[in-house]
């Protein structure tokens, strides 16, 4: 195709000078950890996979009806050795949740964090519980 031909079809047309340009580095995004949310009659169960996250380096926090999970990712090299370039782009961990603030009780919130795998126990209130309702006849 002709520059003329790739200008018709919306991509713009680059010089040499343009390609020559020195290529930076974007900085570091935020990496959404993949979840899995389940509810049972007494708590909300959320399991939030980030690998490479230290607990030192870990923050549960629910404020405002939100959950926040925040983590660094931390990768360990051997003093001889540097990083020249990596695959993975961010370095931070981040996932909000709008919560109901009535439905969960703050003070029986529980976090534990296991081979990477985040796991946040959300224990609802007793007046939220599921429970049967009797049937008479």
């Amino acid at each position: 195709m002709t520059q003329q031909q790739l200008s018709a079809r919306g991509k713009p047309a680059s010089t040499t000078a343009e390609r020559a340009q020195p290529v930076t580095r974007r900085e570091p995004t935020m990496l959404l950890p993949p979840v899995d949310i389940r509810e049972t009659g007494e708590a909300i169960l959320i399991e939030a996979d980030m690998p490479g996250v230290s607990p030192d380096s870990l923050k549960v926090e629910i404020a405002d009806e939100r959950l926040t999970l925040e983590g660094t990712l931390a990768v360990d090299l051997p003093e001889s050795m540097t990083s020249v370039d990596a695959d993975l782009r961010g370095s931070h961990y981040q996932r909000q949740f709008t919560l109901g603030r009535q439905a969960i009780d703050p003070e029986r919130i529980h976090a534990e964090l296991k081979n990477g795998v985040l796991r946040v126990s959300l224990q609802k209130r007793e007046s939220h519980r599921a429970r049967r309702i009797p049937i008479t006849s």
